[in-house]
């Protein structure tokens, strides 16, 4: 089963006014014992195709919470989610799943490569659940993210820059429309951190893909479109960036 399975507005004209993520009224509760402690409250927001948003905000204010909602990883207590028209809280276990696989690319704090694979074989193992010509689309991803060169190499003979880029590559490879980071430069240093994000940054305005990226780092946030800030589980203010920052010019 694949995401185009499950029911999607199609017609040309109403694509183009909706955006790509929109949120209404989404919480999430968690029951820790015999308190229930709200991690989202009442959340409205809308991101739109080929948007760089970025996520701030202290830790516990509820920005991986959201980024794993939007991701299909966990499901709301209340409100909607709506990626392509579809609300994805009313999707079953299997559709869910098609979701992940089709529409979604995933970049963590840490890349969670197979040490015993190639650069190329990392990639490979993704590319093999989403389409034919694996090697090829393999390798074009590596190139995206300029690494074709080091295709051969093992995880452990590269950089956490090079090894981040790789993690990038297998969540491009698929083609998703919505790629979501969590803290993807928590784990390097400026330099490499900085490349990291020029990557994520080309490819959206390359492939019109939109990008959701979570940070408590405030500095990251002058390369976004847009910014979200959470506090206590809700959007407490939003920035919109006239002129991005080249990331090669952050400084944190």
């Amino acid at each position: 089963m694949t995401w185009s399975d499950v029911s999607v507005e199609t017609d040309a004209a109403a694509a183009s006014r909706r955006p790509a993520l929109r949120l209404e009224g989404v919480g999430r509760t968690y029951e820790v014992g015999p308190i229930a402690v709200d991690a989202l409250r009442e959340v409205d927001l809308s991101v739109w195709s080929g948007e760089f948003v970025v996520l701030l905000g202290p830790s516990g204010s509820g920005k991986t919470t959201l980024l794993n909602l939007v991701g299909g990883i966990e499901e709301p207590t209340s409100g909607r989610i709506l990626v392509s028209g579809k609300d994805i809280a009313t999707l079953n276990a299997r559709q869910r799943t098609a979701y992940r696989r089709d529409q979604v690319g995933f970049v963590f704090q840490y890349f969670n490569l197979v040490p015993t694979l190639t650069a190329l074989e990392n990639v490979e193992i993704i590319a093999e659940l989403s389409g034919k010509d694996v090697p090829r689309r393999s390798r074009e991803a590596l190139a995206k993210v300029g690494l074709a060169d080091l295709a051969d190499r093992f995880p452990g003979q590269m950089s956490g820059g090079q090894q981040q880029r790789v993690a990038i590559a297998r969540a491009i490879v698929k083609e998703p429309p919505l790629l979501l980071c969590d803290e993807p430069t928590g784990s390097l240093d400026l330099v490499t951190g900085r490349q990291v994000l020029a990557v994520l940054r080309e490819l959206t305005q390359e492939a019109h893909r939109t990008v959701v990226l979570v940070t408590h780092n405030s500095a990251i946030a002058e390369i976004a479109d847009r910014v979200l800030w959470l506090h206590a589980g809700t959007v407490a203010r939003e920035d919109r960036i006239i002129a991005p920052a080249r990331a090669q010019d952050l400084d944190w």
